[in-house]
């Protein structure tokens, strides 16, 4: 019977926030990415139509906005981002999932632009970054998405930081609640093989593309 229920039921639709996923770790080309990303984003805009303070709407929001302007490199989408990452921060600053939204903001447009140019056009800060990672990687209760993003991001930016092979360590043991946290407990793992054999330009190339859209050609 529950095997007849199963099949009978209809295919649940994807959720905004799986259809985002999907743009950042399985499209492989671009124009698939930004129409996938328009679509999470327009489901987010519908759920805020109806319910204006929905948190994971706002967030899915956000970060469509974020993800459209890392693959177009729009300015104006970049700082719209910022503005609702960091507005999600003051009504929640418990919340692991915008403080992480803001620290990848941060390193995601260095690693981009380079340090001088990301803090002139859209001030973005290494600094910044790294403290906002650390305070979500402290607030996230031991789930392994919080590290494993944390260790990929400093890696992409400097194969030499020590203290990214301790987070993948840490995301390596961590708790995988949700499915991203299972993607990012891969991922730590993934790098800590070269890591652990002593090749951190390898370590540094593959946090790349296990970053969202990584794989994506060039």
């Amino acid at each position: 019977m529950g095997a007849a229920m199963m099949i009978a039921a209809p295919a649940l639709a994807s959720t905004p926030r799986q259809i985002l996923t999907e743009a950042a770790f399985q499209a492989r080309d671009q124009p698939t990415a930004l129409a996938q990303v328009a679509q999470s984003e327009a489901a987010a805009n519908a759920i805020l139509a109806r319910i204006p303070n929905d948190r994971e709407a706002s967030v899915v929001r956000a970060m469509a906005i974020g993800y459209r302007a890392k693959l177009t490199r729009n300015r104006a989408d970049a700082l719209a981002a910022r503005k609702l990452f960091t507005a999600l921060v003051a009504a929640d600053p418990r919340d692991p999932e915008a403080e992480a939204a803001i620290g990848a903001w941060h390193l995601d447009s260095v690693a981009a632009l380079g340090g001088l140019v990301a803090g002139m056009v859209l001030g973005a800060d290494k600094a910044d970054g790294t403290a906002a990672m650390d305070r979500a990687v402290g607030l996230g209760g031991g789930r392994a998405m919080f590290p494993g993003l944390a260790a990929l991001l400093r890696l992409a930016l400097d194969p030499d930081d020590a203290r990214a092979r301790a987070l993948a360590e840490e995301a390596s043991r961590g708790s995988t609640v949700y499915p991203l946290d299972r993607l990012m407990q891969r991922s730590a793992a993934a790098v800590l093989v070269p890591l652990r054999a002593g090749d951190k330009r390898g370590a540094q190339n593959l946090a790349k593309q296990l970053l969202p859209f990584g794989r994506l050609p060039s």
